[in-house]
């Protein structure tokens, strides 16, 4: 009697046991619907998990790892926000200074005020475009110019710029949301005018190096080129997965002398180091005892910077929603900082889409993991 009642107890505890996130993860990757994938959780204080499945190089069979090197586009864009609100919080820059002050090459920039198939009315802005608006997508600049061409990455940040001035303006500064490289990248050099030093190094001497992010670059070095992770989307038939190498760069991936650092979406890192940047931020602007901003800088980075009538909600460099806020990359990776559940949340994936539902793999990361640590 003892014996039954004993077994059944660990036939129940068994049964309760929650899937493991690779057990989770796997069947997308058994049925090609996801190369591979690295899922970190954190809170203030430390890593709780970081687990790999699947593959960095389908073709070379070779494992995607917890220190791959990922391509994480757009996810530079709250890097160099929050580089910009160093400067803020020091006194440098005012996130409501017209960037005319620093960059003088925007004076007397117009915006389209009218346009058809057969003519085109410019007018003066109501204000020229501020720093803040430069931050949220609300400049009115057009996502690149028209010379960022076939590579973002082929112009120097200056000259990037310079083409941007020369642009009229789609919309009204503080108007309409639109998404725009244009816009951070001019907020970057911002950094270079006032602080007179490079962005590059500004990066690296006030964020990388200090929080210990020693795989974020904009150039991998060979030892980092070999655990960049290849990108995938679906094939012709939609039911497997097909390589799809990062167009939007020149390479290879180190050469410094022609690629530049692109701030709106040049970044490579690991889910680590993304991991280090994001508990800096669920800690209020502080890491192991080193403070990089203030609670108020924070808070502006974090809240929604957008206008009532407009739909989409951004804060400054970062996607905002009511308990957290991150950001995405173009090839699919992400981070969430969970305020309100104390957790940072990195994915790290190479994908230009997913045949099947392998789209659905973060969900259920994300799922798993405010189940098992976010209660």
């Amino acid at each position: 009697m003892v014996f039954i009642s004993v077994l059944i107890f660990s036939k129940l505890l068994f049964a309760e046991a929650p899937q493991s996130l690779t057990a989770i993860l796997k069947p997308f990757v058994d049925k090609h619907e996801l190369a591979g994938a690295v899922a970190l959780v954190a809170d203030k204080n430390k890593v709780l998990s970081v687990e790999s499945v699947g593959f960095a190089d389908i073709g070379a069979e070779k494992a995607m790892k917890a220190d791959s090197v990922f391509w994480i586009a757009s996810q530079s864009k709250p890097m160099t926000a929050v580089a910009v609100m160093i400067l803020v919080d020091e006194g440098k820059i005012s996130l409501d200074d017209p960037i005319e002050k620093y960059l003088p090459e925007f004076r007397g920039q117009m915006f389209v005020a009218e346009k058809d198939n057969e003519h085109v009315v410019l007018r003066k802005p109501k204000h020229p475009i501020t720093v803040r608006e430069t931050l949220n997508h609300t400049s009115g600049m057009p996502f690149k110019s028209a010379i960022e061409e076939p590579t973002l990455d082929g112009l120097s940040l200056a000259s990037a710029v310079r083409s941007y001035a020369m642009t009229p303006l789609l919309s009204e500064p503080g108007t309409v949301y639109r998404y725009s490289n244009a816009g951070i990248n001019t907020a970057a050099r911002l950094i270079e005018v006032v602080a007179k030093v490079k962005y590059e190094d500004f990066m690296q001497q006030r964020l990388f190096d200090p929080l210990g992010m020693k795989d974020t670059t904009f150039w991998p070095n060979e030892a980092q080129s070999l655990r960049v992770a290849k990108s995938y989307r679906p094939d012709a038939s939609k039911t497997n997965l097909a390589e799809f190498p990062v167009s939007q760069l020149i390479y290879p991936l180190s050469d410094r002398v022609h690629r530049f650092p692109m701030p709106a979406g040049g970044l490579f890192s690991t889910a680590v180091d993304t991991s280090l940047f994001c508990r800096m931020l669920l800690n209020n602007g502080e890491l192991d005892g080193k403070r990089y901003l203030s609670e108020v800088a924070v808070k502006e980075l974090s809240k929604r910077q957008t206008p009532a009538l407009v739909k989409e909600s951004y804060g400054l460099g970062f996607s905002v929603s009511p308990d957290s806020y991150g950001h995405g990359g173009a090839h699919a990776t992400n981070m969430e900082i969970r305020s309100s559940k104390g957790l940072v949340l990195v994915w790290m994936v190479q994908h230009g889409g997913f045949p099947g539902e392998g789209g659905k793999a973060q969900a259920a990361f994300r799922t798993w993991a405010l189940d098992k640590f976010g209660k």
